[in-house]
């Protein structure tokens, strides 16, 4: 079942620099088209768990809303991105930063800075249908009852069907994979049959 994503799922695809505040933000060129990186599955950690923060690590988040894949799916078209979508999820993101700018710099993939155990704390699952229309949520974060991150999904630079479209041309979509959008993910479930 879609629901139980964070135990079973394969793949975390992430997708980076989707919002071009946070690009900017970060001194990064606002991209063409969607870009994106892996995460274990094992840095899934759910709500209520403990975050694990290495010693010496300097760590960012953003809030992010998660695409639960309820489809097996490859060349999947924007139009018909909503059928291979089982439901929703709210997600941190965190990035080790000190450790991806010391790979960046190095020019290294930065898998380490994103992919330590605990690193993407998680929502339970939400179906589709609570959710009207994905592309107009606010999403927060608060730490301490600080407002930390405040905006909508309408800031995306490329919505829900565009990521799907980009990233099933690259690689197939597996049931439970999540999708963190922008950073977004997508997550498949590999006991679920699709086409």
């Amino acid at each position: 079942m879609a629901s139980s994503f964070a135990q079973t799922g394969r793949k975390i695809v992430a997708i980076g620099r989707n919002y071009a505040k946070h690009a900017k933000e970060l001194g990064n060129a606002v991209p063409d088209k969607p870009f994106f990186f892996l995460k274990p599955t094992s840095s899934f950690v759910l709500s209520g768990g403990n975050v694990e923060i290495p010693k010496g690590v300097i760590v960012h988040h953003e809030v992010e809303l998660g695409v639960v894949i309820g489809k097996r799916g490859r060349d999947i078209s924007a139009t018909n991105a909503d059928e291979y979508v089982a439901g929703y999820a709210l997600g941190i993101d965190m990035t080790a930063r000190n450790v991806q700018d010391a790979a960046k710099k190095k020019a290294l993939p930065w898998t380490t800075a994103k992919g330590f155990d605990t690193f993407t704390p998680i929502s339970d699952f939400i179906p589709k249908s609570s959710i009207a229309d994905p592309s107009n949520l606010q999403l927060w974060l608060k730490i301490n009852g600080v407002f930390k991150q405040n905006g909508t999904t309408n800031d995306m630079i490329f919505g829900v069907p565009q990521l799907i479209e980009h990233v099933s041309s690259i690689m197939t979509l597996e049931v439970r994979y999540k999708v963190l959008c922008s950073e977004e993910y997508l997550t498949q479930d590999p006991n679920r049959k699709g086409t």
